[in-house]
This record gives C-alpha cells, structure tokens and sequence, in this order.
C-alpha cells in the first residue's frame, strides 16, 4: 500500500505542470486513486472494527456529477476471539454543490450498491468458520482537497446498509463460538470511512469534442 501510494505521489508531480485540458464540460474526467478504509460495526454484544485498503476509479459525467468504482478488503476481529474479513465491490454516484473544477475544497454527497463478501472464523479454530455473501447499498458525504488540478486527498464517511441474511458469532462463556445466520432480521449496518489519494488521468472526451 505504501510503495503503490509513493508512486502515485511520484508520478503526478512529474506531471503536476501538465494542465488538464478542459473544453466545456468536466463529463469524461478519469482519475485513479488508491485509500485506506476503516468499517465500525454495530454488534448488540461487541464492537467490532475493520480495517483495510483499497481502490477506486472515477469517470465523471457532468460538472457536478461523478462515478466511482472500488474495491476494498478489511480485517477486524470480535472480542479478539472472533476475526472478521470483509471485501467489498461495488460502485457510487458522487454529487457536488460547486461546479468548478478543483476548487481548495470540494464537498460532495454520495450513495450507491455493491456486492460483499463476510468470512468469519474462530481465532484459535479456523476450521469453526462461515461465510455470508450479499449486497449492500451506501450513501454519506465528503470532500476533495485538491493539492493540484489533477491531484486530491478524499475523505468520505458513508453509512452502509447489508441486504438480506445476516451472520452472527455467538460467544459462549467457554469462548465456545458458534456462527448462526438469521433470516428476516432486516437491514444490518455499519460505518464506513474512507481517506483516498486520487489523480486525474485524462478527459477521456475532450477529442471527441474538438472535432465538433
């Protein structure tokens, strides 16, 4: 994670000079980035906190409208007994309240659905384990910090929403665990937090436009 986020840093200042060619609209702005994520989870019994690192691209599609695409992986454990792995795929919509381009400061609102992934094993058995894949849908707020034209440090705070089943670790006071999924229990939640360095690549449009 470090070695990738160094050269990323690395490969924008060699083209921190390049201006980013805009010809009438932001829609077809690309950027890769890379963050890292820290899930908070609601348990009745535990507190349970994941952390991670991942991914993302953005194809933007208008001057206040954004796409984002990601992966992420996150680790944590229940009552140190219990370790949690989480991935997560999926993709956003991001709104912006400003226009402009790259402002200091650029604040957003965001929602969108992704597909997971739940392992949950025993620390001391890994054999005792169980998996639960479903879906989810997210929404929250954050903002750019844009250190260049091309180049942001992203913080957003999102709530997300799992679908469906949901998978419990039961803790038995011989720290016997048992995993039990339950039906019908409605929507199961956590935090999601997530700081990202992203740098615009291209306007993946701007020739189709100068040819009109």
């Amino acid at each position: 994670m470090k070695k990738v986020l160094i050269i990323l840093v690395l490969y924008s200042n060699s083209f921190h000079s390049q201006e980013l060619k805009i010809k009438n609209s932001q829609s077809g702005i690309f950027s890769l980035g890379i963050r890292s994520t820290a899930s908070v989870f609601d348990n009745d019994d535990f507190g349970v906190s994941g952390f991670g690192y991942g991914g993302q691209f953005r194809a933007q599609l208008g001057n206040r409208l954004n796409t984002e695409w990601f992966l992420d992986y996150m680790r944590g454990n229940i009552g140190q007994i219990v370790n949690r792995t989480d991935y997560h795929i999926g993709w956003s919509v991001m709104y912006y309240f400003t226009d402009k381009v790259s402002p200091p400061i650029k604040p957003y609102i965001i929602a969108g659905h992704c597909f997971d992934r739940t392992e949950l094993y025993e620390s001391a058995n890994r054999s005792n384990s169980a998996i639960k894949n479903s879906s989810a849908i997210q929404a929250g707020a954050g903002v750019h910090f844009n250190l260049s034209e091309r180049m942001d440090i992203t913080f957003t705070s999102q709530y997300m929403f799992h679908l469906g089943k949901d998978l419990h670790a039961d803790i038995h006071e011989n720290e016997h665990v048992v995993f039990e999924t339950v039906k019908g229990t409605g929507l199961e939640g956590h935090l999601l937090l997530n700081v990202g360095i992203n740098y615009k690549i291209a306007d993946l449009w701007a020739s189709g436009r100068n040819k009109k």
